[in-house]
């Protein structure tokens, strides 16, 4: 049991996990606008998650404390480091415009952890909601638009809407991560639930849900993807409604962060039906 928690414990820290649920999302998307299958892209944009998430999580504490890292911090170093090797390859195999498209959304990740505003002493992830917003906006941007690019897909209003409703559902897959973290968050970090509270937070996470669900009937696709879709809005409401700030370990790290996966293979279960 010992082993198989380190293992689980590595998968989610190292950002694996997430780095799924963005793959999962980019064959979602593909169902939705019908695109041809890109494993080159996929891997890219799999590796990528990794690699950014890694970065943006542990540079800092490496640099402060690369003398004294822990074994589990160290390992995860080394397997960002293959990622990122892995990563440099399918970046070669990808287009150039579809990479000249990703350029605004990594400049966004990087802003996100470094700091520049303040005399140097703040990033944009300690500026009020912007967190929530950035981390959305590059998770549309890469699970929608550049797919959509890359496959040389009109812009349409179609695909904007899809992007919109990514952006909606990302932000509210974020939610219950704020909740639980409030009680850590440093003061200076005005996430929304530190903002309008716990309560409020939730039924903000609901309303735009309903708005996703909203623009799930207007976005012009497969009608098997909508139960699909509703099963994946039922839980994800009942997660975002179960959030606390006392939340068992894996609650929003595992599950919650399940949930994209659940969602395509929902999919693939009613298209092969």
């Amino acid at each position: 049991m010992r082993f198989l928690k380190l293992v689980l414990d590595f998968y989610i820290n190292a950002s694996i996990h997430v780095a799924f649920s963005v793959y999962a999302l980019l064959r979602i998307t593909e169902v939705y606008l019908d695109l041809p299958y890109n494993s080159d892209l996929n891997y890219f944009m799999f590796l990528g998650t990794i690699t950014g998430y890694n970065s943006v999580k542990y540079a800092g504490v490496a640099k402060l404390h690369h003398k004294s890292l822990t074994k589990s911090l160290k390992n995860i170093q080394v397997f960002s480091f293959f990622c990122f090797l892995a990563l440099c390859y399918f970046a070669y195999q990808t287009s150039l415009n579809t990479l000249l498209y990703t350029l605004p959304f990594c400049l966004l990740t990087v802003l996100y952890a470094v700091p520049f505003l303040s005399g140097v002493a703040k990033t944009l992830r300690q500026v009020s909601y912007l967190k929530v917003i950035i981390v959305a906006l590059v998770w549309a941007g890469f699970t929608v638009l550049i797919p959509a690019v890359d496959a040389g897909k009109e812009i349409s209003i179609n695909v904007l809407l899809l992007m919109l409703q990514r952006f909606l559902i990302v932000v509210v897959l974020i939610l219950p991560f704020d909740i639980r973290d409030v009680k850590y968050d440093a003061i200076s970090l005005q996430t929304i639930p530190k903002k309008i509270g716990i309560a409020k937070t939730r039924k903000l996470g609901l309303m735009l849900l309903v708005f996703s669900l909203v623009l799930e009937y207007l976005i012009i696709t497969n009608t098997f993807v909508k139960t699909p879709f509703m099963l994946f809005f039922f839980l994800l409401v009942i997660f975002l409604m179960r959030a606390k700030t006392e939340q068992p370990k894996y609650y929003s790290s595992f599950w919650v962060e399940l949930l994209p996966i659940a969602w395509w293979m929902f999919l693939l279960g009613f298209h092969n039906f």
